[in-house]
């Protein structure tokens, strides 16, 4: 979701990283494998380019510059740093493989990595052993980024969640492969049969968004969306922390439709997208692991932009507006465009009422 420059403006600089938090792995890229509790300065391992995008997986990290360059560190037991190799990496380091092969993306799963070209290609390396490389054939870990060849259109955005992972091609399409979210189906509606892009090892088209055109999509841990370009939001998987914006009792949300010949697959209603409509107009949608956050725009009668940031999931049942008396603190410098991302916590943390919602703290202004 990158802007173009216009030319009045000036040349941006040179862009600074930090990275903080948990290091087991050295996914911080710092040189170590200590935990860091507060936002250090990572050395210029990419200047002059500008840092374009950020992510992380279970336990590496991925950096992609302006110039197309992939950077990575951390976990790589199963190769899913595509250096062709599975040793860990305590600094980023240059992806040699995508040398001359610019990169747009990079989507981080658990253990493994998802990687989309400027020419729409998709690669992917690191574990296989849910399909989640969408090489049904291949083997059980790849420790070279390798093409997805059933993916024939182009494509224009990518994620990666636990164990299986989302393309959206340029003509709206989305397919999903890897088996992660099946697991959450066969365990609480046994013995029926599940949507295939549910159960494929290789790219599959997710039925139910046939009358849309995705632009964007997401993955969390166990549940998946979808933005459209008209700013509606499809979301389905896994609801046990209500991360798909709707309430759904643990079983009869996955009853089987009754049966419809004219639908390409009638499988159980939380695996198959819906619309939420209170989401209608969002601009731009992220997930963490079992939450998303989503951002409405739209433009007043004075044309004075509008905002409103909503919270699914860990936070809330239904989507909810975080409070006006919240505010929302900048942690970019002015001209640079910033984006929402989330991650979430450890699996199983008690969801809270937004009365112990933690406001954003100025990161700039936290004393050394």
């Amino acid at each position: 979701m990158e802007r173009e420059p216009r030319a009045s403006e000036a040349a941006p600089e040179a862009a600074v990283l930090f990275a903080w938090g948990a290091n087991s792995y050295g996914q911080l890229g710092l040189g170590h494998k200590e935990d860091v509790l507060l936002p250090q300065q990572l050395n210029d391992f990419c200047k002059p380019e500008c840092v374009r995008r950020i992510t992380g997986g279970g336990g590496h990290s991925a950096i992609v510059t302006d110039e197309g360059g992939l950077f990575v560190c951390g976990l790589n037991k199963d190769g899913q740093l595509g250096l062709g190799h599975t040793e860990d990496v305590l600094y980023f380091t240059t992806c040699r493989s995508l040398l001359g092969c610019p990169v747009q993306q990079v989507a981080c799963g658990w253990d493994f990595t998802i990687i989309l070209t400027g020419n729409g290609q998709v690669l992917s390396c690191g574990s296989n052993s849910f399909g989640q490389l969408g090489v049904p054939h291949g083997p059980r870990r790849c420790v070279v980024p390798q093409a997805i060849e059933l993916l024939k259109e182009k494509v224009v955005c990518i994620a990666a969640g636990l164990r299986h992972a989302l393309a959206a091609t340029a003509s709206g399409i989305v397919f999903q492969w890897g088996t992660g979210l099946a697991s959450s189906g066969r365990r609480l509606c046994p013995g029926q049969t599940l949507p295939l892009f549910l159960t494929a090892k290789e790219p599959s088209r997710v039925t139910g968004l046939e009358n849309s055109k995705a632009t964007c999509v997401l993955a969390g841990s166990d549940h998946s969306a979808s933005l459209t370009e008209t700013g509606r939001v499809f979301t389905w998987g896994r609801a046990d922390y209500g991360q798909l914006g709707r309430k759904l009792e643990s079983r009869e949300g996955w009853k089987l439709q009754s049966h419809d010949s004219s639908l390409p697959c009638s499988g159980p209603q939380k695996s198959m997208p819906s619309c939420l409509h209170c989401l209608t107009g969002a601009a731009e949608v992220s997930c963490g692991s079992e939450h998303n956050l989503a951002v409405i725009g739209g433009e007043g009668p004075a044309s004075c932009p509008l905002c409103r940031v909503l919270v699914v999931g860990q936070l809330c049942l239904p989507p909810t507006p975080i409070p006006a008396d919240r505010q929302l603190v900048p942690l970019t410098r002015p001209g640079r465009e910033a984006h929402t991302r989330c991650r979430a916590g450890p699996k199983g943390t008690k969801p809270l009422p937004l009365s112990h919602f933690v406001p954003p703290v100025n990161l700039a202004e936290t004393p050394a």
